[in-house]
């Protein structure tokens, strides 16, 4: 997040669980990826997540859209 550290301009996800029991992993960067954060979300529910300084990876279990500003991916589908 460059040298003034400034979270507002960390990359942030929009996740819309698309059914019950989604879950979201928020992962941790350094030299072992550990879990740093779990949520579980119902159908409907909405969370936005954010890529921090400890944060390098969101894991998203379940079905669900999940809006980046890469575009729309949707979890689950088979």
């Amino acid at each position: 997040m460059g040298e003034n550290n400034d979270w507002r301009l960390a990359d942030f996800i929009g996740v819309k669980a698309l059914e019950n029991g989604v879950t979201i992993i928020g992962l941790t960067r350094g030299k072992e990826t550990k879990i740093s954060h779990t949520e579980k979300l119902d159908a409907g529910e909405v969370m936005f997540a954010q890529f921090t300084e400890n944060v390098s990876a969101i894991k998203i279990e379940g079905k669900a859209e999940i809006y980046t500003k890469f575009g729309k991916i949707t979890s689950g589908d088979l």
